[in-house]
């Protein structure tokens, strides 16, 4: 291993390299420690279409488990890895500290990859396969030159609210074959402002990397004070779309319905609690500190999926 970094790697990481050669630095850049993360938002889907109870008693599982493997590894591995083949970022990456410089032949790894996914996404239903076709679509337009939208800020920021926000827990739900219902449609649908309020806080701490390097991310564009007070708004029209999907749902105010209203109010709070701190400090903070911030966000995104499966699944 040739890497002028060596003597700086964990030791985890040198041992890899010492079994597996470069193939490690494939492996990486798939940011295998994200995948828990788009495994969990995936499986959002799939629990609310079968429910709980329904899960407990295998509804469904083997489509699921696939449709959830098939996303998480060919689709959104292949995405971060096509990421890191035209990014060639120096610096901490989210869920890669510091990444090995990209192999030669990552970009056509990861488009491999990717296609691979999409021939196995048809042996699910049909809105699965579609479902995939449509996000390995924007993840091409996203990274790839001479398109590259990640570094124009807007589409950079659609891209990722519809693709990650609803179409990931879209494509859970889709795995099943079940119909998606109208309170579903409303909690899907609210996913997608909640990654518009999240997207922005992953950008902050790159921001002068990004700067830097010329591109014009929405982070950028709006300024960091800007970006904190549209991730406020939109958690805000996030959770609007939830309570209106527990109304079409049939919730009452007593009882467990009760309790859901107070779950749901409980996580709203807690992204409050990360970004109204945030909005009032920015201007002091470090890169490293911004990092911690979008961290927390990422928990806020993971007990808002805990609160939803409590419920509506």
């Amino acid at each position: 291993m040739s890497n002028p970094r060596w003597s700086q790697l964990s030791a985890p990481r040198r041992w890899g390299y010492r079994i597996l050669g470069p193939g490690v630095s494939y492996l990486l850049h798939l940011r295998p420690a994200e995948w828990p993360v788009m495994a969990a938002h995936t499986a959002v889907g799939y629990l609310l279409a079968v429910g709980l109870s329904g899960a407990m008693h295998g509804v469904a599982l083997a489509p699921g488990l696939l449709g959830i493997l098939i996303w998480v590894v060919c689709l959104n591995g292949g995405t971060l890895a096509l990421n890191s083949a035209f990014d060639k970022d120096e610096g901490d990456i989210g869920y890669l500290r510091q990444p090995p410089p990209p192999p030669r032949a990552l970009a056509g790894f990861s488009l491999g990859l990717m296609v691979l996914g999409q021939v196995a996404a048809l042996l699910l239903p049909i809105s699965y396969a579609w479902a995939y076709g449509a996000c390995f679509l924007l993840s091409v337009v996203y990274s790839v030159p001479p398109f590259r939208l990640k570094a124009v800020a807007g589409p950079d920021w659609l891209i990722n609210m519809w693709g990650f926000g609803t179409l990931t827990p879209f494509a859970g739900w889709a795995s099943t074959g079940l119909p998606v219902t109208t309170s579903g449609f409303l909690v899907l649908l609210a996913f997608c402002p909640l990654f518009a309020a999240l997207y922005p806080l992953t950008q902050l701490y790159q921001f002068d990397e990004d700067q830097r390097r010329g591109d014009r991310t929405l982070a950028l564009k709006l300024g960091m004070r800007l970006s904190l007070n549209v991730a406020i708004g939109a958690t805000l029209v996030a959770f609007g779309l939830f309570a209106w999907g527990g109304v079409r749902a049939g919730w009452g105010v007593v009882g467990m319905d009760l309790v859901r209203w107070l779950g749901l109010g409980l996580v709203l709070v807690a992204w409050l609690a990360v970004l109204l701190p945030w909005r009032r400090r920015f201007r002091t903070m470090t890169s490293e500190q911004h990092q911690l911030g979008m961290y927390r966000g990422l928990a806020a995104w993971a007990l808002t999926d805990i609160a939803i499966l409590l419920a509506f699944g």
